[in-house]
């Protein structure tokens, strides 16, 4: 028999714990969407889209300004064990990506990024939105400030308006994995990408068995820096340990400490019979298992 329903839910590896309260307000809108005869997918979303709706965190209505101070770029993912797969990368002007992603999953492809992803949004009904919140125009005048201690920015700098004219180094992402009652897993993700970045940065968040990977035996989530996330393809290769027969928890800690401890990271994951949270920097999550 299929272990019960499991929720796991986090909000960004570097987040403030003082933020889990919106965690658990996306956990149970997963749990309400599996209620109501949605499946895990369904809830997964569910859950994303509460917490890019939340402002507090970097996805949707809360993600980090690019350098030029207008351009905001998000990516989001959704993967379930029903082979349903969708990607939106360094998407502009919508409120919740994830959506987008989820009707990326019912097209001819996996993946659509820039003004593709974009016209997609748009042909599909979601309208234009684009209202930065305060939070992230203070960490964009912030970041400015810093700049100075990072060359590399200015040399390579690829926005149509000068650094001059721009006006912490943000890494979060949101993300939620089910097990539903039928035993079936999925995984949603979705961040406003890493601060600072040149234009058309793409992180580990829409690159599949980086940031996230479901299959027959569980679905992992990452958060954390995607440069380096990437380079251990870290959501599959934790899923592969878990699938091998790793216990869940010794699964994903083994997937941490892939990581020199500088480097911020953190996981979620749900399995055939377990679930886990671990992250080695403060990282707000909820769980309804």
């Amino acid at each position: 028999m299929p272990a019960p329903t499991a929720i796991v839910v986090h909000g960004g590896a570097g987040t403030s714990r003082d933020n889990e309260d919106g965690c658990a307000r996306a956990a149970g809108l997963a749990l309400a969407a599996l209620e109501r005869g949605g499946d895990a997918l369904d809830a997964a979303v569910a859950a994303v889209v509460s917490m890019e709706d939340d402002g507090r965190f970097n996805a949707g209505t809360g993600s980090v300004l690019c350098l030029d101070g207008q351009t905001i770029e998000m990516d989001a993912s959704v993967m379930d064990t029903h082979g349903r797969l969708g990607c939106v990368a360094c998407i502009t002007q919508v409120q919740n990506p994830v959506l987008v992603a989820r009707a990326v999953a019912d097209s001819p492809h996996w993946l659509l990024a820039g003004d593709g992803a974009t016209r997609f949004a748009r042909n599909g009904g979601h309208p234009p939105y684009c209202q930065p919140t305060d939070k992230a125009r203070a960490a964009h005048a912030r970041l400015i400030a810093q700049l100075g201690d990072r060359p590399e920015f200015a040399r390579l700098w690829n926005y149509q308006r000068a650094l001059e004219e721009s006006g912490e180094r943000a890494c979060d992402t949101v993300g939620a994995v089910v097990r539903g009652a039928d035993g079936h897993f999925a995984v949603a993700s979705s961040t406003g990408g890493s601060a600072p970045s040149l234009l058309g940065r793409v992180g580990d968040t829409p690159i599949i068995g980086s940031g996230f990977y479901a299959g027959s035996d569980g679905a992992v989530a990452a958060t954390g820096i995607g440069e380096n996330i990437v380079r251990h393809l870290l959501a599959y290769t934790v899923y592969q340990w878990i699938a091998a027969g790793t216990p869940i928890e010794q699964a994903v800690q083994r997937g941490i400490d892939l990581f020199d401890p500088a480097v911020a990271v953190g996981l979620i994951a749900v399995g055939k019979s377990g679930h886990a949270a671990v992250s080695n920097r403060p990282m707000p999550r909820a769980m309804i298992c």
